[in-house]
Formats: C-alpha cells, sequence, structure tokens
C-alpha cells in the first residue's frame, strides 16, 4: 500500500513507533536577486496570486533529475507525470545519464526553446543550473526544484521531503541508538555537490559534536556519486581502509542498497550496521536476511505529486512563491508555502522487519 496523505503518514510513523527519522531541505527565484526577494524568494517583482484561479489546461511540466536512471528519481517524476493527468496536464521526464554538476545545464536550454511551463528540477549542483534556469524564468517559465535544490535565487519553490535539519539529526540518533553511542562510523554519500546530501551531512556532523556521541567518530565521507557500482565499491573500500569501522549512514537510496549488498554477502554482515534512506522494494530483501535494522523514506511518490500540482499552482498563478501563500495538491490537501519558497512534504516513514512489506515503492 501507498502512504496516501499527509496523516496517513504521520500516523504510520506514530504507530510503528519508529518515529526517529524525519527528512529534508531549502529554495528561491526571480528575475534579479533584487527584484526576487520581496515577501519571500522566488516572488518575481510585481507578482500578484489569484488563489481563486483555475489550474489552466495544457500546461507543460517537464521533470529533470539528477540522472534519468536513478530509479528512486524515476519513482518521483513517473508519479509527478501521472498527476499532471489528472489536471489537464502533461508531463514528461529527461535528464542526463550522469550526475556531473554541469550536466543538466543542456536539457534546461531544450526545455527553455520548447517553452515549457514549467521546469522541475532535482539538481546535481546548486550553482551550475541558475544561468540557465533564471534565463527560464525571465521568459515566463516557472521554476520548482525538488529533492535536491538550486540556489534560492534560481527557482520559484523548493519542495522538500522534511526538515533538513532533522533529517541529518535523525540519522545520527538512530545509528547512535544501534551501535549503543560507540564506535567509528562512516557515511556513504552521493555526489560532493549535492545540495541535499551537503546540508544533511553537515547537520550529521553537528550533532556527533554532542557529548552523547564522544564515544562515537565520523572517520570518512565517502562519494559514490549516486552510482550503483561506485557506491559498492566505495563501501567496500571504507571497510577495508577502517576495520573497526561499527557503521555507514547512507542518506541516498542508491547508496544504502548497493552498502546492503556488498555487506550482505560479506563477513561484516551482523557486525556493521547499515542505515540511511531508501526505498522499501529496494530494502526489502536486506531487512529480512537480517543486514539492515532499519531505514528511512518519505514516499517518493507523493513528492512527485506535490511538485506537479505546485508547478501547476504557479503557472496557473494561484500562487507566486511567497510566503504564507496556500494551494491546494490534489489529493494530498492544502500545503502552505515557507521561508524562501520552501514547502515541506511532511514527515517520513520508518521501515523495519514489521511493516516493510506494506509498502510498494
Amino acid at each position: 500500500m501507498h502512504l496516501r496523505s499527509r496523516t496517513r503518514r504521520g500516523t504510520l510513523v506514530a504507530t510503528s513507533a519508529l518515529c526517529s527519522l524525519a527528512l529534508a531541505l531549502t529554495g528561491c527565484s526571480g528575475t534579479t536577486k533584487d527584484s526576487a526577494r520581496n515577501d519571500s524568494a522566488g516572488t518575481a517583482s510585481g507578482a500578484t496570486a489569484n488563489p481563486d484561479a483555475e489550474l489552466k489546461k495544457g500546461l507543460k511540466l517537464a521533470f529533470l533529475p539528477k540522472q534519468i536512471n536513478n530509479p528512486y528519481e524515476k519513482i518521483v517524476d513517473e508519479a509527478g507525470i501521472e498527476a499532471a493527468k489528472e489536471f489537464g496536464a502533461t508531463g514528461k521526464e529527461v535528464g542526463p545519464s550522469d550526475a556531473s554538476a554541469s550536466s543538466q545545464v543542456s536539457y534546461i536550454n531544450t526545455l527553455i526553446q520548447q517553452r515549457q511551463d514549467a521546469v522541475l528540477i532535482a539538481a546535481n549542483d546548486p550553482n551550475a543550473v541558475c544561468t540557465p534556469l533564471k534565463n527560464a524564468m525571465k521568459q515566463d517559465i516557472k521554476v520548482v526544484a525538488y529533492d535536491s535544490d538550486t540556489a534560492k535565487d534560481c527557482r520559484q519553490l523548493f519542495i522538500n521531503q522534511a526538515s533538513s535539519e532533522e533529517i541529518g539529526r535523525s540519522q545520527v540518533r538512530s545509528i547512535a541508538k544501534q551501535l549503543g553511542h560507540k564506535g567509528e562510523i562512516a557515511i556513504l554519500s552521493a555526489t560532493q555537490n549535492a545540495t541535499n546530501q551537503n546540508t544533511w551531512i553537515e547537520f550529521m556532523k553537528d550533532e556527533l559534536t554532542k557529548p552523547e556521541y564522544k564515544d562515537m567518530k565520523l572517520v570518512k565521507v565517502a562519494y559514490g556519486d549516486d552510482d550503483d557500482q561506485k557506491s559498492f565499491q566505495e563501501t567496500q573500500g571504507l571497510l577495508k581502509a577502517y576495520p573497526n569501522l561499527k557503521g555507514i549512514i547512507s542518506p541516498t537510496t542508491v547508496g544504502i542498497a548497493a552498502a546492503a549488498r556488498y555487506i550482505s554477502s560479506s563477513s561484516y554482515k551482523g557486525k556493521v550496521v547499515v542505515n540511511g534512506l531508501g526505498t522499501p522494494n529496494q530494502m526489502r530483501k536486506y531487512v529480512k536476511d537480517g543486514t539492515v535494522e532499519q531505514f528511512a523514506l518519505w514516499n517518493p511518490k507523493d513528492l512527485g505529486y506535490l511538485g506537479a500540482y505546485a508547478a501547476a499552482a504557479l503557472a496557473s498563478g494561484q500562487i507566486t512563491g511567497a510566503e504564507g501563500e496556500k494551494f491546494t495538491a490534489g489529493r494530498l490537501g492544502e500545503y502552505t508555502i515557507g521561508k524562501d519558497g520552501e514547502v515541506v512534504l511532511g514527515p517520513p516513514a520508518v521501515f523495519d522487519r514489521n511493516n516493510v512489506d506494506e509498502f510498494d515503492f
């Protein structure tokens, strides 16, 4: 089954007694840095919202993931494309096969030429995509970041999975509990420039400075570039370089699955804890074979669904991206825009042996 609403998700987390994890990011827009910073980041100079406006028919929405073959982002984008059909729009997914900093630039330029009504982007780098995204906004193409934010003046909205601070701190709390607050740990991240990963990692590092973690040590942040094979190899490298390693946090669905796959067939199984962010369909077998005790994630289908409705609300003039504006996202209900154009999806679920079979994504 799916997490069908914010209420459903919140209830599930509470009743599962697994609420040690929540998740995050940030964002903003405009024509120039000055004109884009009226009531909030992302509101173009002179723009006014009409909350009673109907969603326009025939809108064209384009999803631009970090890389086209990322299974997590495929789920997000396909859900957004399906959501577009609900309000009479068309959606598509385009993107690079690698997650390098500048790999998305040519796709943005092409989408501008195609006169898309909105571009939804999970940025590989917060700044490398800014010039073409600003060009898009100058031509009245709405820009919505999701999953991984751009610089704040390069988009109108950022659809955030959950609070960045809580996502980082809660992952440390979770693995610390599993380790008895003792031992060496490493982080297996995505790319070095990924804004969501880097934000979470900074909060992880800050959490580790607290007295209760005095017997824990972060020995390495490794980067698997959201590539399955490289993440697998980085896991192997971490375990060889740090023979006393007790745990790995991987806040990326590609990384956690690769780390679990390596450990599941090695002598480290049952000795090294793997935690982080993954999908139930990826991680189910590793939970059942005892490699992974628990992991967390929001529903990526809901993230794509919310992104599509937010983009449509922008393109239809219901909202401008200003703090305090509200819009309705279909079955998910009403959302309020926060500071810097941020819209938070809601609390995530934590998955373990008791509930992992209840979900299909």
